[in-house]
C-alpha cells in the first residue's frame, strides 16, 4: 500500500514538472514532430492488419451464432458495428498500443536515464520532464483518436468481407450498419481513446523516467509500463462506460 502511494506521489510530482510552457519552442516543435511519427505513423500498419481481421472474425462468429431463421441477417452488420465502435476499436486497440507505444516510450526514457542523458539535460538547465515527456503525451492524445477512427473503418470493411463468406449479402450488411445508429457512440469512443492515450503516454513515461540501474532496469520499467497501463485502461474503461452510457 505504501509503495503504491509512493508511486502515485512520484507520478504527480513528475506530471507537475511535465505540464509547463516549453522554454525553447523550436526544439519542442522538432521533438513533437518526431513523436507524432513514432507514436502515430509507425503504429498505423499494425492497426490496419489487426482491425481488418478482427472485424472479419467478429462478423463470421456473429453470423454463425445467429443462424436462426427468426433472426434477420442484417443483425450481423449491426452487431459488428456496435462491437467495433463501442469496445474493440477504443479499448482493444488502446491495449495493443499500450504494448507497442508504451513499451517504446518506457524503453527510450529508461535508456536515457541509465545512460545519464537525462541528468545531462538537467545540468544544462533544461526541464527534462517537459522536454521529453510532454511531446509524447500531446502526440498520443492527438494521434490515437485518428488511429481508432481508422480502426473502425477498416474493421467494418473486414466485417463486410467476413459477412460475405458467411452468406450475408452486401445489402443486408449495409442495412445493419445503418440500422438505428447512435452518433453518440462515436463520441463515447473518442472520449475513451483520449483518456487511454493520456494513461499510456504518462504512465509509460513515469516508469521510464524513474528507471534506476542498468539494462535490466530498462527492461523491468518497460514491462511495468505495459502492465500498469493495461490495468488502468481496463479500470477507466469500466468507469467511463458507467458515466457515459449507464
Amino acid at each position: 500500500m505504501l509503495k503504491s502511494l509512493k508511486h502515485i506521489g512520484l507520478y504527480f510530482m513528475m506530471m507537475r514538472k511535465v505540464i509547463n510552457i516549453p522554454e525553447k519552442w523550436k526544439a519542442f516543435r522538432k521533438q513533437l514532430l518526431l513523436e507524432l511519427e513514432k507514436v502515430g505513423i509507425n503504429s498505423l500498419g499494425i492497426i490496419l492488419i489487426i482491425s481488418f481481421f478482427v472485424g472479419g472474425v467478429v462478423s463470421i462468429q456473429t453470423a454463425i451464432n445467429m443462424n436462426s431463421p427468426l433472426l434477420p441477417s442484417y443483425l450481423v452488420g449491426l452487431a459488428s458495428r456496435d462491437s467495433l465502435i463501442l469496445e474493440f476499436s477504443p479499448t482493444m486497440i488502446s491495449l495493443i498500443l499500450a504494448g507497442k507505444v508504451g513499451s517504446s516510450i518506457a524503453s527510450e526514457l529508461g535508456s536515457m536515464r541509465v545512460s545519464e542523458q537525462i541528468d545531462a539535460l538537467e545540468i544544462m538547465g533544461v526541464n527534462s520532464a517537459s522536454f521529453l515527456i510532454l511531446p509524447k503525451i500531446i502526440a498520443s492524445i492527438f494521434f490515437f483518436p485518428f488511429l481508432v477512427v481508422i480502426s473502425m473503418g477498416i474493421g467494418m470493411v473486414g466485417a463486410w468481407i467476413g459477412g460475405l463468406s458467411a452468406n450475408v449479402t452486401t445489402a443486408d450488411f449495409l442495412y445493419g450498419l445503418q440500422y438505428e445508429f447512435t452518433p453518440f457512440y462515436i463520441t463515447y469512443s473518442l472520449i475513451k481513446t483520449i483518456v487511454f492515450a493520456f494513461i499510456i503516454s504518462s504512465v509509460s513515461s513515469y516508469f521510464g523516467y524513474n528507471a534506476k540501474g542498468g539494462a535490466i532496469a530498462v527492461g523491468k520499467s518497460s514491462t511495468k509500463a505495459v502492465v500498469y497501463s493495461s490495468i488502468l485502461i481496463l479500470v477507466f474503461n469500466f468507469i467511463l462506460t458507467n458515466l457515459l452510457l449507464a
